[in-house]
């Protein structure tokens, strides 16, 4: 069975070719498209944002899971992020708008 007890056992596996191959054909058959993007009627994919594979049930708790496409979804790194709490990148500025008139 798969070690999933520590990160760097994780890190070992997010590195091997077994992943790889399936992280690649996770993107194509999901389109190059993150899935809740999608499901929310909008398109993002690698044009627009970084892509990952996602656990749908996690790596850590389901270690026989690992390579089971069934549990696995593109997503990108927002909703990825979203997904697993981590909002750990800077938000979007505020447009502010310039008024340089003088009354």
């Amino acid at each position: 069975m798969l070690d999933t007890s520590s990160k760097k056992a994780r890190r070992i596996f997010y590195t091997s070719s077994d992943w790889r191959m399936m992280r690649a054909y996770i993107l194509e058959r999901d389109n190059y498209e993150c899935q809740w993007c999608k499901r929310d009627g909008k398109v993002t994919s690698q044009l627009d944002s970084v892509l990952e594979v996602d656990h749908i049930k996690e790596l850590k708790d389901y270690p026989e899971l690992a390579l089971d496409e069934s549990n696995l979804r593109t997503l990108c790194k927002d909703c990825h992020n979203k997904r697993h709490n981590r909002f750990n990148y800077r938000e979007k500025t505020k447009n502010i708008k310039w008024n340089d008139e003088f009354w």
